[in-house]
């Protein structure tokens, strides 16, 4: 299983954390997502993990991402 982690701006409250793991649960190959709210992070696992829709699935809830380093 492969594993990424993003950074995410944006996240202020419970509300956002969910609004950013149901865009990330949605696209195809995505198995588990774990977003911090403190830590402005999210940890996607799964298998064919790309990080161009995974951000573009949060910049579409409103939220910027990259991809952390």
């Amino acid at each position: 299983m492969e594993q990424l982690e993003l950074s995410v701006q944006g996240m202020t409250c419970k509300h956002c954390v969910m609004a950013v793991e149901k865009a990330l649960q949605k696209i195809p190959g995505v198995q588990r997502v774990l977003v911090d709210l403190d830590a402005a992070t999210a940890r996607v696992e799964g298998e064919g993990l790309l990080p161009g829709p995974l951000i573009h699935a949060i910049e579409e809830e409103g939220y910027s991402a990259r991809l952390k380093a």
